[in-house]
């Protein structure tokens, strides 16, 4: 399942985190806590952990093509929640 990984460095991980579970618990299978969330998007998974100093974000998709997407879409809602400062998302793939 290709898979990839950024680590956002923000002190408000713990609030992005929270506020992008919220949103899509409408529309999605959602799971989460102040420090973990995982949701269940039609484009695939996304979990993230959140620490005193960065969100750390996994999407993984059985799409072939949707990772990128997928990436994309959990990156710019975050980003709208973040308006206040300015998050840079560093995708890598995902170690196995």
């Amino acid at each position: 399942m290709p898979s990839s990984h950024a680590d956002v460095a923000t002190e408000h991980a713990s609030r992005y985190l929270q506020q992008l579970c919220k949103h899509w618990a409408h529309k999605f299978p959602v799971e989460f806590d102040p420090h973990h969330g995982a949701i269940d998007l039609s484009l695939g998974r996304t979990v993230m952990d959140a620490d005193a100093a960065a969100l750390h974000i996994t999407v993984s998709t059985d799409e072939a093509g949707a990772l990128e997407r997928l990436e994309s879409v959990v990156a710019d809602h975050i980003k709208r929640f973040a308006f206040r400062e300015e998050l840079t998302f560093d995708w890598k793939p995902a170690e196995a």
